[in-house]
């Protein structure tokens, strides 16, 4: 053989090893994606019964790692595992930082792919005439809804409508996080609209890409470590890291849409609205106050359940309407989460009596036992307040009943306290200082976990009513793992279920005292997601919850 020709064989071999892992290396960062799931997930005998997938039956799936082509096809495959479990906090993910973006969004209004919202800086008007309640057609050829199908799988979000408005999100949006082959995007793009004032119109957009895209993993010498660890939660243990590992109820910072977590709420408030928060730099909450046929309504948007969430300034809001309306309507619409305990914190100065909380089914592993005795022992060791050692006593005596336990599946146990059974919010003086008058809470498909566990309390305790869709059903804590040894993975992995105080029976699921995947169903149904909406700045909405809250007001019944 000719000594170029050898050359060109050997550098072709070195080019087709380099980063691609070989069969076994992927059988065996699938088997400890799986076991991961296995040993951690808390919804695991829920999502057997609702969905008949049971995690740890992986053959099939070993079968398909070892034949994927190359590095991404197994990352994709990680993915698709994943996503079978129909649960809005898990997801498998990469740590790259690229993102494609074509400059617009779209979502689903009245099931049309509407554009809205346009990056003007981006996309100018004078070169790209399309505006906000155009109806996307398609992207280089492939139709609006098959986009939507084809990107379902990295936007699992416990409940259909809100997986296909996640979805809808990704078709301009492409994070490698989650997408593996998201760098795979053209330079440019043609894009057809449906346009509003008639006729149909084709844009040639580009993709503004940003960040270093992931496309090989190795060479690979050996199992290690890898930059997944980079993920998990970072500083020294403490005796707080277990609470706060329960306490982590937020959707993973990959997803997003129009108004997701914002300040200020998607619709316009009537045009009599006085503000009174919302445009401090400093203001978490949007608050004020308008006039609707003779009584004076308040309204609050809490926009996260943030750890840092400031009740201080949530009372001050609560006082002032105590004294000046005879109603109060609440928004977690569009709310990603965050911490319960701040949720509870807020629900005692909204549930004027006493009231049962959210408790969390857990999962009694090994590792929970081993956490909660050391957490304990460093609790007392270094003079930890009086009620977080008799939570952790609690928490370790139910986790080590439940470790002998063929199901290993704890009671309904609480998170922010050594008790489910709460008192609402007094001053200093011991003086309630809870709102006592008519409450009204707005919700859809985006309010999730911390917001689904904010709104399954005031359901259960019977406060107020409530308006709009039902909840994520994003039900339980999350935490990541590194899940991978021979490539660069991490999951986000669910550990817990939310337990109501009595079970629910809706059409779609069992009956059940979950939130998972069966969210919280408000009184009223009312859609935000419609093309007047879109088009009015949501007054059709508005004028909707307004009438059922001053007829709550009026008789005590929204409907």
């Amino acid at each position: 053989m000719k000594p170029l020709r050898i050359a060109v064989l050997v550098l072709m071999v070195n080019v087709l090893c380099l980063g691609q892992m070989t069969p076994a290396e992927k059988v065996a960062d699938f088997t400890q994606l799986a076991s991961t799931y296995a040993m951690n997930y808390g919804p695991l005998d829920w999502k057997l019964t609702v969905l008949n997938f049971d995690l740890r039956q992986i053959g099939d799936w070993l079968t398909k790692a070892a034949n994927t082509q190359d590095d991404l096809d197994f990352y994709e495959l990680c993915v698709s595992y994943v996503a079978s479990l129909d649960d809005a906090h898990d997801a498998f993910q990469l740590p790259s930082d690229f993102l494609a973006s074509m400059g617009f969004s779209v979502d689903v209004f009245d099931g049309k792919t509407l554009v809205d919202f346009i990056d003007r800086k981006q996309l100018p008007a004078r070169r790209f005439p399309f505006q906000v309640g155009d109806e996307l057609v398609s992207v280089d050829g492939v139709a609006a809804q098959d986009l939507i199908r084809s990107l379902t799988p990295y936007s699992i979000a416990a409940n259909p409508l809100s997986t296909r408005r996640f979805a809808a999100a990704y078709v301009t949006l492409r994070p490698q996080q989650i997408m593996p082959h998201a760098h795979l995007v053209p330079d440019t793009s043609t894009v057809i609209f449906n346009l509003r004032n008639g006729g149909t119109q084709a844009f040639s957009i580009p993709w503004v890409k940003t960040g270093t895209p992931i496309t090989i993993v190795g060479p690979v010498t050996g199992p290690s470590g890898n930059s997944a660890a980079a993920m998990s939660q970072s500083g020294s243990p403490d005796y707080m890291r277990p609470l706060m590992k329960l306490r982590n109820m937020r959707l993973p910072a990959s997803r997003s849409l129009v108004g997701f977590g914002d300040t200020a709420p998607v619709f316009n408030l009537p045009g009599n609205f006085v503000q009174r928060m919302g445009n401090g730099l400093f203001d978490f909450f949007y608050s004020g106050t308008f006039q609707a046929q003779g009584h004076q309504i308040g309204y609050i948007r809490i926009p996260s359940f943030d750890t840092s969430l400031p009740s201080d300034d949530f009372q001050t809001e609560i006082n002032y309407m105590q004294q000046n309306t005879d109603g109060l309507i609440v928004d977690i619409m569009r709310n990603p989460g965050g911490d319960p305990c701040a949720a509870e914190d807020l629900l005692q100065r909204v549930i004027p009596t006493p009231f049962r909380n959210i408790g969390l089914e857990i999962r009694a592993t090994w590792g929970w036992v081993q956490s909660f005795t050391q957490a304990l022992q460093d609790a007392q060791d270094f003079g930890a307040p009086s009620d977080v050692i008799a939570q952790y006593q609690n928490l370790l005596q139910q986790v080590n009943a439940a470790y002998l336990t063929p199901s290993g599946r704890t009671n309904a146990l609480p998170v922010c306290d050594s008790t489910l059974d709460l008192q609402p919010a007094t001053d200093s003086n011991n003086q309630p200082i809870a709102y006592t008058k008519p409450l009204m809470l707005l919700t859809d498909e985006l309010s999730a976990s911390a917001a689904d566990y904010f709104a399954a309390v005031l359901q259960d305790n019977q406060r107020g009513v409530q308006f709009g869709m039902r909840t994520m059903g994003a039900g339980g804590n999350v935490d990541i793992f590194p899940v991978t040894t021979y490539s660069y993975g991490a999951s986000t992995v669910t550990e817990s279920l939310m337990h109501r105080r009595n079970p629910v029976a809706t059409p779609d699921y069992p009956t059940a005292p979950y939130v998972e995947n069966i969210g919280v169903r408000p009184d009223v149904v009312q859609d935000y997601m419609t093309t007047d909406n879109l088009l009015n700045q949501g007054s059709t909405f508005v004028q909707a919850f307004t009438n059922a809250m001053v007829k709550y007001i009026n008789t005590g019944s929204a409907q």
